[in-house]
């Protein structure tokens, strides 16, 4: 067994809003959330809309969840259809934010995303009771002044908690796990994509090893994890014991970081010239986020979906370059390649832009034959900048005023969403 005696051992909830949106929208309905059938849906003038969020009895009775498509709903008079409220619900979350805040100073609360948040009560044991009580007081707390439901996972480390949520509190409201609990109730999950940090790619490559289960990634040898994934082998095999020495709001996967952009477009794009300047304006997206992190990247992946009318499809491909850039035209150069290489000229209805294999910025290494580098790095900053103080749509490329572009209309959205 794993020696957890040189291991810290915090008290960390990890508090999750239940189907937030349709939680929040239910509320301003004059709903109950886990009673009521909603669905928040994109724009309910398009049939093939997407699905944000589904209340929990629609979820479970009519099988409905993020993702789905309007047109999949079925024409219940007990189900009500809404559209998003992006403005509203962060100004909600952040609401809920303060709450945790009469419990913990700010330091000690990680927002993970609008939804979801870590906080560490160690410092707050003395003055509130142990962990269980306090997450007592904030889920009544929500539940009493937002009308809003929440599960609660407490755990050693924020690993440990956002598992017990995932696994365990979501069903029963609030659960705690410790050190004692890895063998009995982590190492028998499978399959291994439902263990939080690995997606179905890293899940592919270790059932190819042999490795199904927690608990057979725990006992597999760790030099060979780190030698077929580097440092992320060593943390996936510490993460099979439960063990995670990442700092409150560090990213719990390094090497899992990447930067990326999808979007299921508003109409069928047939001309491949339209589909190129949507690209650029993902490509843009894309490598502003990455430079807003100070990062660089080598592997460009594009992912391109056809319309649903020519029968789906589509493809997902990568190329890794030998110097990590963050430049916009860059990286557009490679989405281009890769275009070029696997597109057959279908309509296309969705495409994705991901940014990984990361390093920090200055590690660039700038070249001696390329006089310009540097400057066009600088102007990306510059970019930025302007964006950041006057807003996104402050400084668009030609293309977004095109009949293609949709990075105008996306600059009046929160959240890729109406407000």
């Amino acid at each position: 067994m794993f020696d957890y005696s040189k291991v810290p051992k915090n008290k960390i909830l990890c508090v999750d809003m239940k189907s937030f949106y349709a939680s929040c929208s239910a509320v301003m309905e004059g709903l109950d959330p886990l009673t009521c059938y909603l669905a928040v849906v994109g724009n309910q003038e398009r049939t093939g809309s997407v699905v944000l969020a589904a209340s929990p009895r629609l979820k479970k009775e009519f099988g409905i969840k993020t993702g789905s498509r309007m047109f999949e709903i079925p024409n219940d008079p007990r189900i009500l259809i809404v559209e998003p409220k992006m403005a509203t619900y962060l100004r909600i979350s952040t609401e809920i934010g303060r709450v945790f805040n009469r419990y913990v100073p700010k330091s000690a609360i990680h927002t993970y995303s609008v939804d979801e948040s870590f906080i560490k009560v160690d410092g707050a044991l003395h003055l509130w009771g142990d962990a269980w009580t306090i997450a007592r007081k904030i889920k009544d707390d929500i539940e009493r002044e937002f009308q809003l439901p929440c599960a609660i996972g407490i755990g050693p480390n924020m690993l440990m908690s956002k598992l017990c949520l995932d696994l365990e509190a979501k069903k029963h409201g609030i659960s705690e796990w410790t050190f004692e609990d890895v063998p009995e109730k982590l190492w028998s999950v499978s399959p291994l994509r439902e263990m939080w940090g690995i997606g179905r790619r890293v899940e592919k490559t270790l059932n190819g090893m042999g490795i199904f289960t927690v608990g057979q990634l725990a006992r597999y040898d760790l030099a060979a994890l780190e030698k077929k994934f580097g440092i992320m082998g060593n943390q996936l095999y510490y993460h099979a014991w439960g063990v995670d020495l990442s700092e409150m709001g560090a990213p719990i996967i390094e090497g899992q970081i990447s930067f990326g952009k999808s979007q299921i477009l508003l109409r069928d794009y047939k001309d491949e010239q339209e589909i190129k300047h949507v690209i650029l304006e993902m490509c843009e997206e894309v490598a502003w986020r990455t430079r807003t992190r100070r990062k660089a990247g080598r592997t460009v992946s594009l992912g391109i979906g056809y319309s649903q009318d020519e029968f789906g499809g589509g493809f997902h491909r990568s190329r890794t370059i030998e110097q990590p850039t963050n430049e916009t035209m860059e990286l557009y150069r490679i989405c281009l390649e890769l275009f070029k290489e696997h597109y057959i000229g279908k309509t296309v209805r969705q495409i994705s832009i991901s940014f990984g294999n990361l390093v920090d910025d200055v590690e660039m290494q700038l070249s001696l034959f390329d006089h310009g580098s540097s400057k066009r790095r600088e102007l990306g900053y510059v970019m930025d900048r302007i964006r950041n103080r006057y807003g996104s749509g402050a400084l668009l490329r030609a293309v977004s005023y095109t009949l293609a572009g949709t990075a105008k209309h996306r600059a009046t959205l929160v959240g890729g969403h109406k407000m």
